[in-house]
C-alpha cells in the first residue's frame, strides 16, 4: 500500500512539472478563466484529455508513437499552423480598444467555440504525446505493478491544476475591469501562441 501511494505521489509531482508552465494550454484556460466563460466544460476537456493520454501512456502507447515520426510530424504542422493563427487573432484583439468585462452578462465565445478550441490545444500539440505517451509512460513502467497508481497521480495533477487555473483566475477579475489589462493580457498571449508554434517548426 505505501509503495503506491508513493507511486501515485511520484505521479502527481512528475506530472505538475510537466504541466505548470507557460503554454498555449494554460494561456487559454486563464483568458477563459478570468473572463468566467464555460470554465467548467473548458477544465473538464483539458483534464479527461491529458487523463487519457496518460492512461495510454501507462498502457504502453509510447512505443507507438517513437515508431510513427511521420504522424507527430504531421501533428506538428498543423498544431503550429493553429498556434499562430490563434496567437494573431490575440494580437488583432490587443491592438483595438474592445473591453471585455470580467464576469459580465453573456459570452463572447460559444460553448462549442470554447470546447474545439480546448481539444486543438490540447491534442494538436505534439509535445503533449512526447510528455504522456513517451516520458510518463517510460516513467510508469519503472513502477512496476504499481505503474497504474502513478498515472492516477499525474492525472491528478492535471485536475487540480486545471481546476485550480480555471477557478482561481476570477481573483484577477479586479485587475482586468481595466481595458489596458485585456491588451496587455491578448499580447502576452499572442507572443507565446506564435512562438509556441514557430518553435514547433524551427526546433525540429
Amino acid at each position: 500500500m505505501n509503495s503506491a501511494w508513493l507511486a501515485a505521489g511520484t505521479g502527481l509531482v512528475t506530472g505538475a512539472a510537466l504541466i505548470i508552465a507557460i503554454g498555449a494550454q494554460n494561456a487559454y484556460v486563464l483568458r477563459q478563466g478570468i473572463l468566467r466563460e464555460h470554465v467548467l466544460p473548458i477544465v473538464i476537456v483539458c483534464a479527461l484529455s491529458d487523463a487519457l493520454l496518460i492512461a495510454a501512456g501507462v498502457a504502453g502507447m509510447g512505443a507507438l508513437v517513437a515508431a510513427a515520426p511521420a504522424l507527430v510530424t504531421g501533428i506538428r504542422w498543423v498544431g503550429a499552423a493553429f498556434l499562430v493563427t490563434y496567437g494573431l487573432l490575440a494580437a488583432r484583439r490587443a491592438l483595438t480598444s474592445e473591453r471585455l468585462e470580467a464576469g459580465g452578462i453573456g459570452s463572447s465565445t460559444s460553448l462549442r467555440t470554447a470546447i474545439l478550441t480546448s481539444l486543438a490545444l490540447t491534442w494538436l500539440n505534439p509535445h503533449v504525446y512526447l510528455d504522456t505517451l513517451v516520458f510518463l509512460g517510460s516513467i510508469a513502467t519503472s513502477q512496476g505493478s504499481h505503474n497504474w497508481a502513478f498515472g492516477v497521480g499525474a492525472a491528478s495533477a492535471s485536475v487540480l491544476w486545471f481546476t485550480g487555473l480555471g477557478y482561481g483566475a476570477r481573483l484577477l477579475a479586479p485587475l482586468f475591469a481595466k481595458p489596458i489589462a485585456w491588451r496587455v493580457l491578448d499580447g502576452l498571449i499572442a507572443v507565446v501562441m506564435v512562438t509556441l508554434g514557430v518553435l514547433l517548426i524551427t526546433s525540429h
